[in-house]
């Protein structure tokens, strides 16, 4: 059975502990986040957490182009994904879309992001011991 990586499991277990904790302070009222019309503020959000959200994805394309872990670092993309999961709730309780959703797509790219780098350098170590 393959084993997680010592930061992820206590990264996880603090988050679920956050969360679990603050039951009482989730909005009850959401449906101020569905609402069609999109204050100034809200837009410059969106544009903002565009740019942000998507800062890791040439990485992302480049370790899937040529096929290996070589030049990522996985706890970086690991950490700032487990820190977003934190701004998601965040984003909640100051009932803000932009941070809301572009940190929720943050949280998916930079952990396909680590996932990638596992995959492909599970890959690597297979190939240099069967090379040895």
């Amino acid at each position: 059975m393959r084993r997680f990586h010592p930061v992820i499991l206590p990264v996880l277990l603090l988050s679920v502990i956050l969360l679990d904790g603050c039951k009482e302070l989730l909005p009850r009222d959401t449906s101020s986040l569905l609402i069609p019309s999109l204050r100034r503020s809200e837009i410059f959000g969106l544009v903002a957490g565009f740019g942000t959200t998507f800062a890791g994805v040439p990485d992302m394309i480049a370790m899937f182009r040529r096929r290996s872990s070589a030049g990522m670092n996985p706890r970086m993309a690991a950490i700032i994904g487990a820190f977003q999961i934190l701004w998601i709730y965040y984003g909640l309780l100051i009932l803000s879309r932009p941070v809301v959703v572009w940190n929720t797509i943050g949280v998916l790219i930079n952990f396909l992001n680590v996932w990638a780098y596992s995959h492909f350098a599970r890959k690597e170590r297979a190939a240099n011991q069967s090379g040895s």
